[in-house]
């Protein structure tokens, strides 16, 4: 047995299978089972825990964690902990280590306060866990009201929260204020210009028709590109090519003329991490690089465990030849907020 295993309680147990449920974009309810039975334990002593009676009653704790929590306690590494690790070591890509260690933070992600599955400080301690150094929290645009968007108001108090989360955090990890913003069907987007220009990371991504015509797409798409609060534009083609929401095609539009705005402009375009999107497609990505575009390789993560899904887009971005240097989230704190700082009537990447 591993020296560390040795030391695994059964909270970090419960805790791990979570991250790695989530990783592996499992149901939902799996995951949140493992967390509120985390949730439920924290606080207990050895000897608490091991009064089975009183455990069995505590509201959280089912069969399956139960058992975790009995095997952790016994010393072992509890079963079901070993065949998910065992599912992540096939799974992790290798092909992108190199790249994957450069990366600093990551600019797309969600808490429940929209659509993702655990509050705010969660994603923070796990992003902290993973290395990072920053990540943007981007939840919904109000339109999107199946997602839970976030209007003003609750924007504007959700970035009060993430100001007192960096007053108590630990030097050398910075959560940014965000929004992934809906692109409209004619371009515009869905939350005001103050409000836009008052957040440190804006990731613009068109959610709904995405079957348009070409021509209408393309002018959709451009116009988010050519937007001055637009730093990143996420997943752009909209596509799902494996997963429990099935597959969809990805839309069609102008991809060089999208592609050409977004490097007039500066806008880094998304490599989404997430395994079933893979979103840009491989040749659109080749096409991007080589107008001169800009790339954030980011995890759209929903829970914590899915942070660590930018390993599968540095793998993307390695096997496509995308440079270190033209991607946003290698970069350090200071680079990228004079990134998403600058001048938007000049244009261009050029300085960065």
């Amino acid at each position: 047995m591993a020296e560390e295993d040795q030391a695994l309680t059964p909270l970090a147990a419960l805790e791990e299978i979570a991250f790695l449920l989530e990783r592996e974009r499992a149901s939902r309810y799996r995951s949140k089972a493992f967390r509120a039975a985390a949730a439920a334990i924290t606080g207990l002593t050895d000897e608490q825990l091991r009064d089975t009676a009183s455990l069995r009653r505590r509201k959280g704790i089912g069969d399956s964690t139960f058992a975790v929590i009995q095997q952790a306690l016994d010393g072992q590494v509890p079963a079901y902990l070993v065949q998910l690790r065992e599912a992540a070591g096939v799974e992790a890509p290798t092909a992108g280590a190199g790249l994957r260690a450069k990366l600093r933070g990551d600019l797309h992600s969600h808490s429940e306060w929209s659509d993702g599955l655990t509050p705010i400080d969660s994603m923070v301690e796990a992003a902290r866990v993973l290395g990072h150094e920053y990540v943007a929290l981007t939840d919904h645009s109000p339109r999107l009201r199946v997602a839970n968007g976030l209007s003003v108001e609750r924007l504007q108090e959700q970035r009060e929260v993430v100001a007192g989360i960096n007053a108590s955090s630990p030097a050398g990890f910075t959560l940014l204020t965000g929004i992934e913003v809906d692109i409209l069907e004619d371009g515009g987007l869905d939350q005001t210009p103050e409000m836009l220009d008052a957040l440190d990371v804006v990731v613009a991504s068109a959610h709904s028709k995405l079957r348009m015509e070409r021509a209408p797409m393309t002018r959709r798409l451009v116009a988010a590109a050519s937007s001055p609060h637009v730093d990143v534009l996420g997943h752009v083609t909209g596509r799902l090519v494996e997963g429990s929401r099935g597959t969809r095609p990805q839309s069609t539009f102008d991809a060089r003329a999208v592609f050409e705005s977004c490097a007039a402009h500066g806008v880094a375009v998304e490599i989404n991490s997430r395994p079933e999107r893979q979103d840009p497609p491989d040749e659109l990505i080749a096409l991007a690089l080589e107008l001169g575009c800009l790339f954030s390789i980011d995890s759209d993560a929903h829970a914590p465990g899915q942070l660590s899904l930018i390993d599968h887009g540095a793998a993307r971005a390695v096997k496509l030849g995308v440079p270190p240097e033209r991607i946003v989230t290698t970069w350090p704190l200071d680079r990228l907020r004079a990134w998403t700082a600058r001048p938007r009537d000049a244009g261009g990447s050029e300085g960065f």
